[in-house]
């Protein structure tokens, strides 16, 4: 896998924004949605919504990484 980072542009609440996130990640947000049955845009924006003071690309990254540590079933 690359870890190179690849810029996309998502809408989140009506505002347009870009976002720079390696490939992995992008990979793992896309198989996570897909398990629940939302968009990828979706996704994001409910992470947006909790994020906090952190930065979208650091909050995108930890929710991924939190979702992989998570134990299977819960």
């Amino acid at each position: 896998m690359s870890a190179d980072q690849r810029k996309r542009s998502v809408t989140i609440a009506g505002h347009r924004t870009s976002v720079s996130l390696e490939d992995a990640f992008w990979q793992a947000l896309a198989e996570i949605a897909a398990a629940r049955g939302l968009p990828v845009a979706k996704l994001i924006a409910e992470i947006d919504a909790g994020r906090g003071d952190s930065g979208l690309s650091s909050a995108l990254r930890v929710f991924v990484l939190n979702e992989i540590r998570r134990p299977s079933g819960d």
